[in-house]
């Protein structure tokens, strides 16, 4: 699949094929929709669309948030969030598909708690 046609919709089904995820919309914003996890209600995906682009918020540990933002121009870090700890990717990019689910898997592991 082609990121640059991962609709919102497509980016929200990635995210929910992970373990016990579903979606949800804490604000009265509907442009934020957060995937949770089931079990501790931690948020580990935030979708939302800025500047007239797609865009995903997700938690990364500190040496490989780095990386990500070294290697490719469309991993900048997280808006609104812990710029050490999370970073935020626009959809349509350069980064793989599989590179991004790589990232939502890393994202769901590093919130799911014990």
């Amino acid at each position: 699949m082609n990121d640059s046609v991962l609709s919102r919709r497509k980016l929200i089904g990635v995210c929910l094929q992970f373990p016990n995820s579903y979606e949800d919309y804490p604000f009265d914003d509907d442009n934020w929709t957060v995937i949770r996890h089931r079990s501790n209600k931690k948020i580990f995906a935030w979708i939302y669309e800025r500047e007239g682009k797609l865009h995903i918020n997700l938690k990364c540990e500190p040496m490989k948030a780095d990386f990500w933002r070294n290697v490719y121009t469309s991993v900048t870090p997280g808006f609104h969030m812990n710029k050490v700890h999370w970073n935020t990717v626009t959809i349509g990019g350069d980064v793989p598909h599989d590179e991004l689910v790589s990232m939502i898997a890393d994202s769901h592991s590093l919130t799911k708690g014990k």
